[in-house]
């Protein structure tokens, strides 16, 4: 796709980005097939290719309009286009620097303003674990609109405390720890169980990516930052990775690289960092063996174990481009798994803060994820937003998968 960039795009680092990802665009509209949007909407400009159309045009010298503004805003940003692309089009990259140019043009409605202010600074304020507290606490009183986005209390168990020569290095998170807090606990349990020491630096918060997809990419950037000043003395030290558990936040970081490389006092370690950082599932390969050597048998006890059902989300397969691994090495360890043949790919609706956003749509992809999910014991993903999510619409326990290997391994189904 030819693009001629107007006047004040030429030259930016935005606008020649832009262009090089439009110059691979070949105008087949597989993507639009995979798009959850289009397939709910079934307007043109709602699918990849017409975004792309809209983007083009305003790099191009049209004026955007509130329209424009608002196509860019329904895309989930769920990558799935990314995966289809036969030309390897990174639309995620493209749409980001679209919405952040439309953004700059197109001032939104004042409660529009209001509402994505609020998630900025609600979901990285200090105030977010005591109010998440609060909500749980009242959680039954309160309705269901906002009972969705407040999980139940959850029990957790004791974190390890024995130190081991290998050390990986976990991203604590800003809001899994108020909402979900057994998933890192789990994490470094299993970790433990095979001899690796789990560090959680207190300096470390955010990944940046609730600031960057609100189109804040200076307040995402700080974060990002910060996040590598705590990790890399850690880094210099030996740690092995850094382990993401929520796969949003792994998507992210593992972009730091090219967010941060024009940034002359954090480029080089920027790429390290997202050299280092995997997501958890990527260990599990590795961690079979030790698991196995303790005693772990697949076929002791599979009839104790509950039958799963896991959605993937769309950070893990399309943004990082991980697939099969969850599902495989949990069957490996003894663990029915079953994954919906013929929508393991769309989006549950969840993306981040988009199911605040735009609700109508998200909780339309989700009723459409669980309809399509296999009959289970426990649904499981591998991201807290996709986890809350599915949770608000099913009776069937929606958790992390580490936390069913942490489980079984505690019980001693799996020893």
């Amino acid at each position: 796709m030819q693009t001629n960039l107007a006047p004040e795009f030429m030259g930016t680092a935005d606008g020649e980005a832009a262009k090089a990802i439009l110059g691979k665009c070949v105008h087949c509209g597989f993507c639009t097939a995979t798009c959850p949007t289009y397939q709910l909407l079934g307007d043109e400009l709602d699918g990849p290719r017409g975004r792309i159309y809209l983007i083009k045009q305003v790099l191009e010298g049209e004026v955007p309009t509130r329209k424009t503004q608002q196509h860019l805003d329904r895309c989930l940003t769920c990558r799935n286009c990314e995966s289809t692309c036969p030309s390897g089009v990174q639309y995620g990259n493209l749409v980001d620097i679209g919405r952040k140019i439309v953004d700059s043009k197109v001032e939104r409605p004042l409660m529009e303003r209001f509402m994505r202010g609020a998630l900025k600074h609600g979901l990285n304020s200090r105030l977010f674990a005591p109010a998440m507290a609060v909500g749980q606490a009242v959680r039954g009183l309160l309705p269901d609109s906002i009972k969705n986005k407040i999980p139940a209390k959850q029990k957790t168990r004791a974190l390890p405390t024995r130190a081991h020569a290998r050390k990986i290095i976990m991203l604590a998170g800003c809001v899994q720890p108020a909402m979900l807090p057994n998933i890192n606990v789990a994490t470094a349990r299993v970790l433990d169980a095979v001899g690796i020491q789990t560090l959680v630096l207190s300096a470390s918060k955010c990944c940046g990516a609730i600031n960057f997809h609100l189109n804040d990419t200076d307040a995402a950037k700080v974060q990002m930052r910060a996040n590598i000043d705590a990790w890399w003395p850690s880094i210099v030290d030996g740690a092995e990775h850094i382990v993401m558990n929520a796969s949003g936040c792994g998507v992210m970081v593992k972009d730091y690289g090219h967010v941060l490389a024009d940034d002359a006092a954090y480029a080089t370690k920027a790429k390290r960092v997202s050299e280092l950082t995997v997501d958890l599932s990527e260990l599990l390969p590795n961690l079979l063996p030790s698991l196995i050597q303790q005693g772990l048998h697949k076929s002791q006890f599979k009839a104790a174990l509950p039958k799963l059902a896991y959605h993937p989300p769309c950070t893990l397969q399309h943004g990082q481009q991980l697939k099969g691994g969850v599902e495989t090495h949990l069957r490996e360890l003894g663990f029915e798994v079953e994954v919906s043949v013929l929508e393991s790919h769309l989006c549950c609706g969840s993306a981040g803060t988009y199911s605040v956003l735009n609700p109508d749509i998200a909780y339309t992809l989700r009723d459409r994820k669980l309809n399509a999910l296999p009959d289970a014991d426990v649904i499981i993903s591998a991201n807290v937003g996709c986890i809350t999510h599915l949770q608000s619409g099913s009776k069937i326990p929606v958790r992390h998968w580490i936390e069913i290997l942490d489980d079984a391994l505690a019980t001693g189904d799996l020893t």
